[in-house]
């Protein structure tokens, strides 16, 4: 009968042990899987509690959009250093215009992204909120962003070509924005290398460069507007490019062969002129990505017209567009 007893007692402290370990054991899990999903930082822990908030009052959103899309999306992002009220202003107007959770993740994913390489994101943040601010059409404003990334990518390669070759750049991120604002505006690459290397062996400053890549801008949207290809475009500003010696040359060779191009454009090669003039008050082609840049694919008007300069800003602002269809509510939670 003691025996029994004992028996039974033991068993009783098994249980309880292991009991006791597997509390421990359940503990210690949500302790890391917390740790890898709040960062373990709990200013970040609390701003995810009140972007939750915010999803919440949507009824467009899942518990699995919100729970496993969104929030880790954005607690990767706060992670990444892009601050709070930034991160709050995108989630609020994107609630606030039904944008649905997919596409949400999407523009997300792009800026954590742009941010981890270590790129400027402000010109995305700024495209992000015009963009939802004017309830944008969402494969619009994707490709915008997109678009708007890949330049800055561009640029930063602009700029470490320049750095390898032992020059010296101030403010590099800056520097990154002017590059990415001309690129937006087709402004060919290599046209933009050569204006940063030599502008910078020559001792031009940061605001010079910038005004001469604001005019290289507009230079390449009035030949779009003239109806000249992108080739033609490219070969135009290089050909000026290799008959330049200072950097303050180029826009005014550049202008001397555009108007000679134009010229020639307009009296068809031959001295008569073409059937379809591309000038005398006909509708001209506007440059491809300038519907991207200034969101007008659906059917706004161009970001800049011919013949105005560029703003200061670089990027061209975004005409509204008519709100386009909810999104389909999720299925119910259970």
């Amino acid at each position: 009968m003691t025996k029994k007893i004992l028996k039974a007692n033991n068993t009783i402290k098994l249980t309880l042990i292991n009991s006791i370990i597997l509390i421990i054991l359940v503990s210690l899990t949500t302790t890391v899987l917390s740790a890898a999903t709040e960062g373990g930082d709990p200013v970040i822990e609390q701003q995810l509690a009140q972007l939750k908030d915010i999803l919440d009052n949507s009824s467009s959103y899942s518990e699995f959009q919100k729970n496993q899309m969104l929030l880790p999306t954005l607690q990767k992002i706060l992670a990444s250093g892009i601050s709070f009220e930034e991160t709050n202003e995108i989630v609020e107007k994107g609630v606030n215009n039904s944008f649905d959770a997919y596409n949400m993740k999407k523009i997300l994913d792009i800026l954590q992204e742009t941010k981890e390489e270590d790129l400027p994101v402000e010109p995305l943040i700024n495209k992000i909120n015009e963009g939802l601010a004017k309830n944008v059409n969402k494969t619009t404003l994707i490709s915008v962003i997109s678009k708007k990334a890949e330049n800055l990518k561009k640029a930063n390669e602009i700029l470490r070509a320049a750095e390898q070759e032992g020059l010296k750049i101030e403010d590099g991120e800056e520097v990154i924005r002017i590059i990415g604002d001309s690129l937006e505006n087709d402004v060919p690459a290599e046209s933009l290398s050569w204006l940063i290397k030599t502008g910078l062996k020559q001792g031009k400053s940061l605001e010079e460069i910038t005004e001469i890549s604001d005019e290289l801008g507009y230079l390449s949207l009035m030949a779009y507007d003239a109806g000249l290809s992108s080739d033609k475009i490219n070969l135009l500003f290089n050909q000026s490019i290799e008959g330049s010696i200072l950097v303050e040359e180029i826009c005014v060779t550049i202008q001397k062969n555009l108007e000679a191009e134009i010229a020639l454009n307009t009296m068809g090669g031959n001295g008569t002129k073409p059937s379809s003039p591309a000038s005398g008050g006909a509708t001209l082609p506007t440059s491809p990505t300038e519907a991207v840049s200034g969101f007008t694919d659906m059917g706004g008007t161009p970001a800049q017209e011919a013949g105005e300069a560029p703003t200061e800003s670089g990027s061209a602002p975004i005409p509204s567009e008519p709100s386009e269809e909810e999104s389909p509510t999720p299925p119910p939670e259970n």
